[in-house]
């Protein structure tokens, strides 16, 4: 190998950026970052939070499917940005001080040193300014929305929300952006941006076809037909979708599925793309009164977030009060939406559901399958949780400031009222908050579907390591960027 670091990251995403970047503080080592994409740098679109959507469905997104849904949505499309600085250029940067009970829950799986002091310290650390949505930037709709669902539900109006431990309340959010220039704070703007170190290398539009195993070991990565040594660690941070699919493309992965694709097994790791989690997403639409004013940081400024059953120690549903109302899928399914329209999107916080994503090929620009086995938990908690969102929406709308916003129920419709017939419109239209994760998870030794020990290391092989959402044991009850930044 012609070419050797230290370290080679693998995906300039929301993780890879910071990977790369701290490594190479250390002037003693040498650091590559592979992106599949281009800088984001003079992309105006991956720069203004308030252009987030234009990041989807376009030129960077790689715009995955799934298979066809038994019992959920079959039309999602789920975005997975291929350019420096990968989701965190495209998402609307809700970062949320990791919650206790979420890391709680990893630590009763046998994760060890991710307790909650340890990953709210690394929490403080983060670059780049995260805080509540400026006052300038808050839209007096949306405002009514929150105080009428602080009512409603009997949820604590909070003003921030990292500054204290939670698990209800209604307020904005707080993000990652500048409110001055409305410039977000993508993990490659806080950290890549302006850096210039003689010891870390950006290779882009650069796609690692797989990495290389020797012994037992990563000792480096194939990229568009060359070989990349590394002489300490690989570490592959290329999201929930194509972490798995690349561990896979390199022989590490359930045998079976390797086999199909034509891979020869070298670590038969059951669990790679086992486990798939990501937060469901209903919505109910009604038709307003009067305009609304386009103030805004990102359209989804602001919601709620509540308990529904006594034991639960993090919210059981989180609603978002969009500007504009998210309304293909709807449409798709028939509901006529009317010009003038408001929404609020209730989503399931701690799926119980269990998909997975796996390779049928081992060429590297095939999309790897994907099946969210949505709503096939087996004590139905999830369809549950998504019907239980839509009702108590329907409790805030009929509550004042926001009542007097509103003219009638369009979607799902309010002739629709059992649990039943509600359950069967959600699960047919609901979409994805993009939030897939999970499916490279880390585990006790005696977990035989987890991926990763709790440093990090790929179970079987010596220096390589696996760093984005895809390694959390269960999904995070809020949108999981900012424990992914921690």
């Amino acid at each position: 190998m012609a070419e050797e670091f230290d370290y080679i990251v693998v995906g300039g995403g929301t993780a890879g950026c910071i990977v790369a970047a701290r490594l190479s503080e250390d002037p003693g080592v040498t650091v590559c970052l592979v992106e599949a994409g281009p800088s984001d740098e003079h992309e105006p679109r991956a720069g203004e939070i308030r252009r987030w959507a234009e990041m989807l469905e376009g030129q960077y997104d790689r715009d995955y499917r799934s298979v066809p849904q038994a019992r959920g949505n079959s039309g999602i499309r789920q975005a997975r940005l291929r350019i420096l600085g990968g989701c965190s250029t495209a998402n609307t940067m809700i970062a949320w001080r990791p919650l206790r009970g979420d890391l709680d829950e990893w630590a009763a799986r046998g994760v060890e040193g991710w307790d909650y002091d340890t990953v709210s310290a690394s929490y403080d650390r983060i670059a780049g300014p995260i805080g509540p949505v400026a006052a300038a930037d808050r839209n007096r709709y949306v405002a009514d929305a929150v105080e009428a669902a602080a009512s409603a539900l009997g949820l604590p109006r909070r003003e921030s929300w990292n500054d204290v431990e939670f698990a209800d309340g209604a307020g904005f959010f707080e993000i990652g952006y500048d409110p001055a220039t409305n410039m977000r704070s993508s993990t490659s703007r806080a950290y890549l941006h302006g850096v210039d170190r003689a010891n870390l290398t950006l290779l882009l539009e650069s796609t690692v076809e797989r990495v290389v195993l020797e012994a037992g070991r990563a000792i480096g990565v194939r990229v568009d037909g060359r070989a990349i040594a590394a002489r300490r660690e690989v570490i592959v941070s290329c999201g929930a979708i194509d972490s798995p699919a690349l561990l896979m493309r390199s022989g590490i992965g359930p045998s079976p599925v390797l086999a199909a694709a034509g891979i020869e097994v070298i670590v038969d790791l059951p669990g790679v793309g086992e486990n798939l989690q990501d937060h469901a997403e209903g919505l109910i639409v009604w038709e307003a009164t009067g305009e609304r004013n386009e103030v805004c940081a990102t359209g989804w400024d602001a919601g709620y977030a509540l308990r529904v059953d006594d034991d639960s120690t993090v919210p059981d549903i989180s609603t978002h009060i969009p500007l504009h109302s998210w309304t293909v899928h709807a449409e798709t399914y028939g509901a006529v939406i009317p010009e003038n329209n408001v929404s609020l999107a209730p989503n399931v916080a701690k799926p119980r559901s269990r998909g997975r994503v796996w390779i049928t090929s081992a060429d590297p620009e095939a999309p790897p399958a994907i099946d969210y086995r949505a709503f096939t938990d087996p004590d139905g908690r999830d369809e549950r949780m998504l019907v239980e969102g839509v009702r108590r929406a329907r409790r805030v709308a009929e509550a004042e400031p926001f009542a007097s916003h509103l003219v009638r129920e369009v979607f799902p419709g309010a002739h629709l009222q059992t649990d039943e017939e509600l359950s069967a419109v959600l699960r047919a239209t609901h979409q994805t908050v993009y939030h897939v994760s999970c499916t490279c998870r880390m585990g006790s030794d005696d977990d035989p579907l987890s991926v990763l020990d709790s440093r990090l290391r790929v179970r079987g092989v010596a220096g390589l390591r696996v760093v984005d959402a895809s390694v959390f044991p269960t999904i995070t009850a809020l949108n999981p960027v900012g424990t992914v930044l921690a």
